[in-house]
């Protein structure tokens, strides 16, 4: 269990790093056209990191409620087959 959390950690911390060198990467490094056609009209936002910290978690929360939805209905399913 510790070691899947500990991985699940990793894997954000690098993704929220990936993410955020990438932009930056692209904020220094391409014209105002084609940056703001990649990164929207907040270009120039300095929360980078909060933002895409918040769209893991909240992409991660929905996933993880619509799995669990689906292991509860296969049991409810599974419970009724059984009754009959």
């Amino acid at each position: 269990m510790f070691k899947r959390l500990f991985w699940i950690g990793v894997g954000a911390a690098v993704g929220i790093v990936a993410v955020t060198k990438a932009k930056a990467y692209l904020r220094t490094h391409t014209p105002d056209v084609p940056r703001q056609f990649f990164m929207g009209a907040d270009a120039e936002d300095e929360n980078v990191p909060v933002r895409t910290a918040r769209a893991l978690y909240s992409e991660f929360t929905a996933n993880r409620e619509l799995r669990e939805a689906q292991l509860n209905q296969a049991l409810i399913n599974r419970s009724l087959k059984t009754v009959r």
